[in-house]
């Protein structure tokens, strides 16, 4: 199993803290793991991605010209990565930040409607995970439970009480994933 995967986004979107809570659970279940974060020196509104791959075979190098799943959740990142999907790979936008939508036709395309889900769920905070369950109902490279240990491993202790949300928003993404 190897997984090459992009998040990308805005600052703020939860884009890093995903891809790093993607590489944690990989390395709560054994797996060979890269983390590698891109962004600009605006905290909040700038330009984000993370390239994540997970494997049972050692990993070469951390960075990628092609990715078997792109993340977009928004026109910017959509318009950047798209092309670099592999044919037969994976696509997932988040519908809010999108006015052009895909259109390849070789790849696999995913909406998730993280946003109206966050306002659902009456949390903002929880929009990173809603869009980690999608990209777990497309490719479940890791389970739920080691998502909730590396989430345990990242988070500060203090935010401990909201593992519980956090588990239910992962819960919802799976649910939310439409081709």
């Amino acid at each position: 199993m190897k997984a090459e995967i992009i998040i990308a986004g805005f600052g703020g979107q939860g884009v890093l803290s995903m891809g790093k809570t993607l590489a944690y659970s990989g390395l709560m279940e054994d797996k060979e793991v890269t983390w590698l974060p891109s962004y600009g020196p605006e905290q909040r509104g700038g330009t984000a991605n993370v390239t994540v791959i997970l494997s049972d075979e050692r990993i070469s190098s951390p960075t990628l010209d092609a990715y078997d799943m792109a993340v977009v959740l928004n026109q910017q990142s959509l318009d950047k990565f798209e092309s670099q999907v592999k044919p037969g790979g994976a696509l997932i936008y988040d519908s809010y930040g999108i006015h052009q939508p895909p259109t390849r036709t070789d790849i696999n395309i995913y909406r998730i409607d993280a946003t109206e889900a966050t306002i659902e769920m009456n949390n903002s905070k929880t929009f990173n995970m809603i869009v980690l369950g999608a990209i777990l109902k497309v490719n479940p490279m890791v389970t739920i439970e080691s998502v909730l240990k590396g989430l345990k491993k990242t988070l500060p202790e203090r935010h401990w009480h909201l593992l519980p949300l956090n588990e239910e928003a992962l819960k919802k993404g799976m649910t939310l994933i439409k081709d």
